[in-house]
């Protein structure tokens, strides 16, 4: 058995969100002395590194949103690998989330189902948090902030809310991204409708040029976080939208609703994520590359388990890859394997550069 199994066997006796917590503080812990005294290195080669949206990227395998909602330990992720890493999603109002349990292991389906909605300490209390950090230094990896709606928020004055996270946030985001995906607040998925999603993103869109402006720097890259349950031929119109007001990428997919295919019978609520996602994440991220070619460039996530899980999203059209569930199962240093792998995989295949396979697949 290796070490982190024997982990993950003690881990696993533990409620799931009580074991998150308790990793979670201890890596804060570690965070306080990291952010004094060390800066810590992620993984990185010369075939991994990029240049998008003017951020440098050391290597492609980041954090997904979701394991580090209140940016408590954003120094620590290089040290287990991670290229970049993304906080949230951050409400603009603080909130509990939805009642406990709101998290359920499927361990024959290498999976989880979450239904947390957004517990966080909200947008002001994560800037003041990144604030104090970063009196010491910024992050050594390029760090998103990932922003959703207020529950207790109508869709109808969603606008308002999301443009409160930004203005909180923007300092210390080296992107942003908007979800609208999450299936665990009402009403969030009615925003990826079209004449929403218009509307969101043009605000946002112009909020960030005045904002850049009154700082002297360029704008922030905005990103859109897609579901996974999408028709294909609904994604055509979310793309023209995403690409008419100004933003600058996409992220797909967030978790599923759907349960097809599992081996453990549950009627758990939430969102699906782990290797049952897999396979319609990089459909989706096939047909969002077709669409849009390198022009919006593309975050994979969904059941990335392995260097080639990462490969295939890359082939299939992603230029950066995210994991969470993933480390769950695999153990924290994933995302170093991942990258190695993936330097591996790209040299068999004849590439120098890894961003030279995005979308070879598509």
């Amino acid at each position: 058995m290796t070490p982190y199994r024997a982990l993950r066997a003690l881990l696993f006796c533990l409620d799931p969100e009580r074991a998150h917590e308790l990793v979670l503080t201890l890596l804060a812990t570690y965070e306080r002395a990291l952010a004094r005294r060390l800066v810590p290195r992620p993984f990185t080669h010369p075939a991994l590194t990029q240049q998008l949206w003017n951020i440098g990227f050391p290597n492609p395998v980041g954090l997904a949103a979701g394991f580090d909602k209140d940016a408590r330990a954003p120094h620590v992720w290089p040290l287990f690998g991670f290229g970049f890493a993304e906080m949230g999603t951050v409400t603009a109002e603080a909130q509990p989330g939805n009642p406990r349990p709101r998290i359920f292991r499927l361990p024959d389906d290498r999976a989880v189902i979450n239904r947390l909605g957004f517990n966080n300490t909200g947008a002001a209390a994560v800037a003041q948090r990144l604030a104090a950090l970063e009196r010491f230094r910024r992050p050594a990896i390029p760090l998103g902030i990932n922003i959703g709606k207020s529950r207790h928020v109508p869709v109808d004055r969603a606008l308002g809310d999301y443009l409160r996270s930004f203005r909180e946030i923007y300092a210390f985001a080296d992107y942003v991204v908007v979800n609208v995906s999450s299936p665990n607040t009402p009403g969030l998925r009615d925003l990826q409708a079209e004449e929403h999603l218009s509307v969101l993103l043009k605000a946002l869109a112009a909020e960030n040029a005045a904002l850049a402006q009154a700082r002297r720097h360029a704008p922030r890259p905005l990103l859109v976080k897609i579901a996974p349950d999408i028709p294909d031929e609904a994604l055509a119109a979310i793309v023209a939208v995403v690409r008419d007001s100004g933003a600058n990428g996409l992220v797909a997919t967030n978790t599923t609703i759907q349960r097809t295919g599992l081996r453990t019978r549950t009627d758990e609520a939430g969102g699906l994520s782990g290797i049952p996602l897999r396979e319609r994440s990089k459909s989706v991220i096939r047909q969002l590359y077709r669409l849009t070619g390198p022009q919006l460039p593309i975050i994979g996530v969904g059941g990335i388990f392995s260097a080639q899980d990462a490969y295939e999203k890359i082939r299939a059209g992603a230029s950066l890859v995210q994991l969470y569930t993933g480390m769950i199962f695999e153990g924290p240093f994933l995302a170093a394997r991942v990258a190695r792998g993936l330097v591996q995989l790209a040299g068999r295949d004849g590439f120098a550069k890894l961003r030279e396979a995005v979308g070879t697949d598509a």
